[in-house]
Order: structure tokens, then C-alpha cells, then sequence
């Protein structure tokens, strides 16, 4: 059932994948402005216009372009990116991993951090402490990341310097990578060194978009775990000796993890949605900071090659999210 499941997901993906392309390309080409326009010397002759018209296959009507396209897309090729005249694949091959690093380190610092939080306001529960964990934990909620990355950046960058601005890596150290995942790569290496410089550059960017994945996932876990303490199950465990803490961690974190899990999914595709301005606001060299400048260039290739890499991203964290609350769920894992 389960192989059912995930091919009828793969089809409905592509399906999605192909809407998206065509939307995408419509809008972009409907909207004011002109890319070769951009591109042209004040005192570019028409000739010249039209023979770069030409070149990045601009000159033939909506459909025709889009046939061209897709069929290029679908052999591997995105094109070359009007701005910096590369080819979109390598510029997306490059750049995502970056992205991909940032946002799985947000994600386990939102999952540790909120699991902790949330425990510890179940194991909290109907005492003094309760409403303020609430109470700071709304105010998390409140807060969204790129205020977070401002007051970062003006705390632990300006007021007090202890992290980097800005970057990947601090461009004085001579590291040679044989792949984009530094981060990873660093630390399989046992280049310690390299790799805590590396996570001193992650830090800000990291806090920035987990902190308020973390407040999601506070609320939604606790308010799921005190559901499931009140369950006959439990009294009869509690009545046996059990301590709380054990039951929240042996009884009651299973069977309250599940709409976690489905929801923690759904709000990482956001957090990936939001390291467009995050890696903006630290010159982060990621897939979401090159998004704005290819949107003010107005390089359609460019911005075709991105939509299409998010929208896929979007549709596996789904397609994993599924799986992971199915195995959570034995009844959804046995149809």
C-alpha cells in the first residue's frame, strides 16, 4: 500500500511541477519589463536587441517558448542565466546545497528546541511555570524570522560581535572542497577547524529561521501531549508507580508525535520559503539569496530554474512527511 501510496504521490508531483512551470513562465512574461532591455547599452542598435532577443530565444510567441523550454528542462538543460551568463543547472547546483545546510540545522535546532520546551511545559502543567513558558513561547510564535535575523544581527553582530555578519565561510581561510556541503564535508574530513568556522557563519541564519519553527512546534506538541495525559492508559500507568516523566517519554510522546510531525513538515516548506530574505539579510551565498537578485535582474531563466528547485523541494519534504507520520501510525502504514 505503501508503494501505491508514493507513486500516486511521484505522479500527482509531477503533475504539480508541470502547473507550476506554466504559471511561472506565463506570469513571467506578462509582467512589465524586459530583461533584454536590461541587458543592452543605452546605445544598443535595434539590430543588436533583436539578435539577443533571438539568442535567449525571446522572439517566438508564449507557446512556442514554453515548448522550447520544457523540452530543454526536461533533457537536463535550464538554460543560461541572463544576468550571469552561466548555466542555470551549475548555478543551482552550487548554491543549493548551501541552502539545504542552512535550513536542516534550523530545522533540528526548531525540533530540539521546541521537543525540549514542550516536555517540559507538559511536565510543567497546571503549575506556576506553565503560564509563562506559554506566555514565551507566544512571543516566539509572535515574532517572524526576518525580525529575528534584524535583532540578531544588531545584538550579536553589532552590540555584541561574536558571530560573522555575513558569508559561508571566512573568505582568509584557504579551504579546498571537492563537494558544495562544506558544513558536512568539513566535518567528515574531521576538519574541526574549518567546520566550526563554518557553524560560527550558521549561527545567526540558523536562529533566525528555527526560532520560530521551534514556538510551532512548542504549541503543537504540548497541547498534543497534555491531550494524550489525560488518557485512561495513562492514569493506569501513573497509578502504578510510572513518573511523569517517564510517561510523557515512554507512553505518551508516540501517540502525541504524529500531527507534530504532519505539521512540523507543512512549516519547514515555509522556512525553506523563508531563507529568500534571511540569506538576503546575512549575505548568505544561498539558492534564496540569488532568488532576489534574479527577480531585480529579471533573469527568467534564472527564476524559472529556482521556482522549479523549490517546488520540488516543497513536494519532498511532503512525500517524507507522509512517510515519516505513516511509520508514526500503524494504521495509516497498513492502508
Amino acid at each position: 500500500m505503501i508503494a501505491v501510496s508514493i507513486l500516486n504521490r511521484l505522479i500527482m508531483a509531477a503533475i504539480t511541477l508541470f502547473g507550476v512551470a506554466v504559471i511561472v513562465f506565463v506570469l513571467l512574461r506578462v509582467v512589465p519589463g524586459d530583461p533584454i532591455a536590461m541587458m543592452t547599452s543605452p546605445g544598443a542598435s535595434p539590430a543588436d536587441i533583436a539578435a539577443l532577443r533571438a539568442h535567449y530565444g525571446l522572439d517566438a510567441n508564449l507557446t512556442t517558448q514554453f515548448g522550447i523550454w520544457l523540452k530543454s528542462v526536461l533533457v537536463g538543460d535550464f538554460g543560461t542565466s541572463i544576468s550571469l551568463k552561466r548555466d542555470v543547472l551549475s548555478l543551482l547546483g552550487e548554491r543549493l546545497p548551501a541552502t539545504l545546510e542552512l535550513a536542516f540545522a534550523a530545522l533540528v535546532l526548531a525540533v530540539l528546541l521546541g521537543g525540549a520546551v514542550a516536555i517540559v511545559g507538559t511536565l510543567a502543567r497546571r503549575t506556576l511555570f506553565e503560564p509563562v513558558i506559554d506566555s514565551l513561547n507566544g512571543l516566539f510564535l509572535a515574532v517572524p524570522d526576518f525580525v529575528w535575523a534584524l535583532a540578531l544581527v544588531l545584538v550579536l553582530g553589532v552590540l555584541f560581535p561574536l558571530f560573522p555578519l555575513s558569508g559561508r565561510i571566512d573568505p582568509s581561510i584557504d579551504a579546498q572542497f571537492s563537494t558544495p556541503f562544506y558544513l558536512l564535508e568539513s566535518l567528515v574530513t574531521l576538519r574541526f577547524g574549518i567546520f566550526a568556522d563554518i557553524c560560527a557563519h550558521m549561527i545567526m541564519p540558523v536562529l533566525a529561521l528555527g526560532l520560530p519553527l521551534a514556538a510551532i512546534i512548542t504549541r503543537v506538541l504540548k497541547a498534543a501531549l497534555s491531550e494524550t495525559m489525560v488518557q485512561d492508559y495513562i492514569l493506569l500507568a501513573k497509578l502504578k508507580g510510572m513518573s511523569d516523566l517517564r510517561l510523557v517519554l515512554q507512553e505518551a510522546l508516540r501517540n502525541a508525535v504524529g500531527p507534530t510531525i504532519a505539521l512540523t513538515g507543512v512549516q519547514f516548506t515555509f522556512l525553506i520559503g523563508g531563507t529568500v530574505i534571511v540569506e538576503r539579510i546575512f549575505a548568505y551565498p544561498g539558492i534564496g539569496n540569488m532568488a532576489i537578485d534574479a527577480v531585480i535582474n529579471r533573469d527568467l531563466p534564472l527564476i524559472q530554474g529556482l521556482v522549479l528547485v523549490f517546488g520540488a523541494l516543497f513536494i519532498l519534504v511532503n512525500l517524507a512527511v507522509d512517510l515519516l507520520v505513516a511509520a508514526f501510525n500503524p494504521r495509516l502504514a497498513h492502508g
